[in-house]
This record gives structure tokens, sequence and C-alpha cells, in this order.
């Protein structure tokens, strides 16, 4: 039997995940978290329902991983989403497949995955020591064990699962990557990734607390190429934007004059979506603009909207000329938003950035540059789009790591 010592740094889905592979190879683990309960980012994603994975092929997963996802073709071969889905099933915990492949417990509780991993680490005889790591340790070049602020752990080998910055109330410090630089990694900066945007002008705040959920998004560069595109759902906030399609779009920011282009009627080419608007200004000629627009549009965008195009409310809707009905057309097909920024970091759902992945073996996710020393999760420069493509990584890579090091 192999009684290797082995020490996990953090105790996240990564950390966890790690842990458990680590152990059923025989190590001897001991797994470094501060936080009083272990999983508490995992009990906050999918709004407390926890996103497992996405229920596709392997070439679906990559595609869905705009940063890095060829780092991570080894690891998916090993681990993927149904290897995932297998895992947490024999683990007790029932899935379920919703819209747009996305899979959840069938409970819909996230503490019921947190919990399942938690039992397994302990029938395994994990030791989870609350205590937050400082270094790790080496020795020749390599990995020796970990300093914590109350002692040191020594290891044969060191899985790092740190998580990123995001969330920094669940323990997502950043401390992964000051410890794998300051063992010479490279580090790329950590930014927010799928995170609300910021608006230009007032018209976004003005349509606050309103869903729309069948809508066509592009985002823009300022030379007008398209970044990104998507359809779904998108919300509009007191700050700007927010939303499943925005936040998958925030991964493609970049740079000054970005804006994002809304299709408020995929459903409608522009010559049925104009006879559309002249059936409803017929049925409707006595009435102010303002209310001949009732069926076509929520009400909070209807004054937006009049305002763009310079039309008085108050217009009575059979005034409407020919050439400013094209024009509302126009505006519902092509809706645009400037963007001004991304929100804090702290409010990003996962980092972009981390520790650099040509320094790392996609195979085994150890280091290069230090042996012994393994990654796992969101302290990788890795990120993905929302839809359970995100957990997936932390599970295809903390099962890489496990195995190699148990």
């Amino acid at each position: 039997m192999n009684h290797k010592r082995i020490a996990v740094v953090g105790g996240g889905a990564a950390g966890l995940m790690a842990a458990i592979a680590a152990a059923e190879g025989g190590g001897q683990v001991t797994l470094l978290e501060p936080n009083d309960r272990l999983g508490k980012k995992l009990n906050i994603t999918g709004k407390g329902r926890c996103n497992v994975t996405n229920n596709c092929s392997r070439e679906e997963l990559l595609r869905n991983i705009p940063r890095n996802g060829r780092f991570l073709y080894g690891a998916f071969a090993r681990f993927d989403s149904r290897d995932a889905m297998a895992f947490f099933e024999k683990l007790g915990v029932p899935l379920k497949t919703e819209r747009g492949n996305r899979v959840f417990p069938q409970s819909d509780c996230a503490f019921d995955v947190s919990g399942a991993l938690r039992r397994r680490c302990e029938r395994l005889g994990v030791r989870w020591v609350r205590a937050r790591a400082v270094s790790v340790d080496t020795d020749g070049g390599r990995a020796c064990g970990v300093t914590g602020q109350q002692g040191t752990y020594p290891a044969e080998a060191v899985i790092l699962a740190t998580g990123g910055v995001s969330y920094p109330a669940t323990g997502s410090t950043g401390d992964g990557y000051s410890i794998a630089a300051a063992l010479g990694h490279t580090i790329i900066p950590p930014e927010g990734s799928l995170v609300p945007l910021e608006t230009a002008g007032n018209d976004c705040q003005e349509m606050q607390g309103l869903s729309l959920r069948n809508v066509g998004v592009k985002l823009l560069n300022a030379k007008g190429k398209v970044l990104y595109k998507d359809f779904g759902e998108l919300l509009f906030t007191h700050f700007g934007v927010s939303g499943p399609t925005v936040l998958s779009a925030s991964c493609h920011l970049k740079g000054d004059g970005c804006r994002l282009v809304l299709d408020l009627k995929p459903a409608l080419e522009s010559e049925k979506l104009e006879a559309r608007i002249l059936r409803d200004l017929e049925q409707y000629q006595n009435r102010s603009m303002e209310n001949a627009l009732v069926d076509l549009l929520p009400r909070s965008m209807i004054p937006v909207v009049l305002r763009r195009l310079d039309i008085s409310p108050e217009m009575q809707a059979n005034s409407l000329t020919k050439q400013k009905r094209r024009a509302l057309v126009e505006l519902l097909k092509a809706f645009p938003i400037d963007i001004t920024g991304k929100r804090p970091v702290s409010e990003a759902i996962i980092t972009s950035g981390g520790v650099k992945v040509s320094e790392i073996d996609p195979k085994t996710m150890e280091s290069k540059l230090v042996a012994g020393l393994h990654f796992a999760g969101e302290v990788i420069d890795c990120d993905a789009y929302t839809g359970g493509f995100n957990l997936q990584i932390a599970w295809a890579t903390a099962y890489a790591a496990g195995m190699a090091v148990g």
C-alpha cells in the first residue's frame, strides 16, 4: 500500500476532488483549509443549486473554454463530464440535466454536493487541518511540505488548489498566486471573468430589474469586430447589465470602446418585424406612442426606445412617419449599449488568470519548475463560460493531480 504523504492546499471543489483522488490511491492526505467548513464557495454556485458539470461531449467542453482550452485536453481525456456525473451518482447524489445541458443535483441543493465530497474524504481518512498555508517548502528543487500559520506539514507531494480571487468572503484570497510566484512560477494577472458589465449613460439603470429571456447578444470591439455572440437571458441592473449572456461575453471584453448590440426580436426578420409594428400601430392608432408599444416591448423599455429615436411618448401612433417606423425596426434589431468596464473582481463568478499553463504538465498538473508540486482548479490560468464548465475544469484538473500523486 502506498503511504506517501500528500498535502492539499485548499478545501474547495478542486481541493476536495484532489484529496479524494490522492487518498483513493492510498496516499496519506492532509487537507489545509482555514474556513469553518469545506466547499464554502461550492455551496453558492449555481445560485445555491450547484451546476456540477455540463452533459456534453469532450469536444463541446473544449469549445466552451475560451482561455487555454487545449491545455485541458489530457485532463478531460481522463475525467470528462460523464465521468464527473458517474462520480457524483456513485457518491449518492442523484443528478438531472436541464436546459443548455446544465447538470444539477436533483435536490437543487449545493450542500448535497459538498456534503458528499466531505463524507468521502472522511471515509478515506483525509485529515482536515483548519490552517492557512503560507508557503510550499522545497528541498533540492522538490516540494517537501507546506508551512502553515500554525506549523509545518511534511509531504512528498503538494497539490495547490487555492482558487482565485473572486468571492473573497468564501476564502478566495489569491494566496495560491503568491505561493506559486515565490517558487518561480509566472502568474498571469488575475481579473474577473463571468462578471457583470458596467455601461455608459442611464438607460440600463432606468430599466433596472428588467429581465429579457430570449435576446440575441453580440459583443463588438471599438472597430466593430464581433468578439462574441450568444442567445439567451440578459438582466438590466443599477450599474449596467448582467445575466448568463453578459457573463459569458465578459470573458472576451478587451480594451476600451466595446459595446453590446442586442437583437430584441431575434425570432423576426426585419420585414416581419416591421409588419408586426404596423399592425400594432393600426390597432392602437389613437393611442400615444408609449401606450401603442405595450404589446411589443416591456413597459420599462418603451421610454428608453422612444428617447433614442427622438419620438415623443405623447405622439399619437397614427402620426409616426415611415422613416421613424423603420428606425424603430433597426433599433430593435440592433440595440447598442456602450460598455465602460467590468464590475470588481470580487463580484466575478470566477477568476481569469493564474499560474501560466506552459509551466504545468497537462497530463499530471505537475509543475515543470518544482518536482512534486501540482496545481488544480481556478489557480491555473484557465476559465470557461457559464453552464458547469468551470466546475468541470476543477474536477478534471484535480483528478489528474490527485491520481498523479496518489
